[in-house]
């Protein structure tokens, strides 16, 4: 393990030089990548820059291909949110950024099916929560995001449905133009919050979206389960489904 662990950092700093390297040769910022602008910006802990290079590199690939998963499988329970998605891609097909509808659909689907399920922190200092809960320094503090995702107190009597309109509204009904409505993230910690937050959680979602986009586009996505059976949720570190996902693919006409 440590031979690989080593491996793996001196992979991260061969990328660290090489991108250093070659914004040393230039007089302005002409990349608009993510490691150009940790750079850039001023960061001088080496150390911080690769911990952040193989976060990009490592931590996304699992959580990310777990997320598009069970997002496929509730689009194609959904014709409604499919066809909204659908028109959204052919208006948008080259900005991302504008796809609102489908990022409210993937915020929706890792709301009932986040990709890290439970996560923890240990308290650094003495505190107390805002419900007067003393929490004592080296406390270990678990959170359940799966369990979050379901609670009727945080997401009301319909947590049960799909339902991408909790994080959109339609803002002009003659363009068909949504608007994202975002969620408090410490109600919604698929990307934990605060200092803490996910570093990779824009690309991310940059990810899904062209992922969503160049299937979606060209096909149509159908649930092969048999009649009777539902998917099962399992939970280890990245959360999976049991089996895997059965399916048609329908090529559009």
């Amino acid at each position: 393990m440590r031979i690989a662990v080593n491996e793996v950092q001196e992979f991260a700093k061969e990328i660290v030089k090489e991108k250093k390297q070659e914004l040393g040769e230039k007089s302005s910022l002409e990349s608009v990548d993510l490691l150009s602008r940790f750079l850039s910006s001023g960061h001088s802990d080496e150390n911080f820059i690769i911990d952040i290079v193989i976060s990009f590199i490592l931590a996304g690939r699992d959580t990310t291909s777990a997320a598009l998963i069970w997002f496929f499988l509730l689009v194609s329970k959904h014709p409604n949110v499919e066809n909204e998605i659908f028109k959204e891609i052919n208006d948008n097909s080259e900005e991302v950024k504008d796809m609102v509808y489908t990022h409210a659909a993937l915020s929706e689907s890792m709301r009932l099916y986040p990709p890290v399920p439970a996560d923890g922190k240990e308290a650094i200092d003495d505190d107390v929560l805002s419900d007067g809960t003393v929490i004592k320094k080296g406390t270990r503090v678990a959170y359940h995001i799966y369990t979050m995702g379901q609670s009727e107190k945080l997401w009301g009597s319909d947590w049960a449905e799909f339902r991408p309109e909790r994080w959109s509204e339609m803002r002009d009904t003659a363009a068909g133009k949504w608007g994202f409505l975002a969620r408090d993230p410490h109600t919604y910690p698929v990307f934990q919050a605060g200092p803490r937050i996910c570093l990779g959680k824009d690309m991310a979602f940059l990810q899904m979206k062209r992922v969503v986009s160049g299937v979606l586009r060209r096909f149509r996505i159908m649930s092969a389960f048999e009649e009777g059976i539902e998917p099962v949720f399992i939970a280890p570190l990245s959360s999976k489904m049991k089996g895997s996902f059965p399916m048609r693919i329908e090529e559009r006409v």
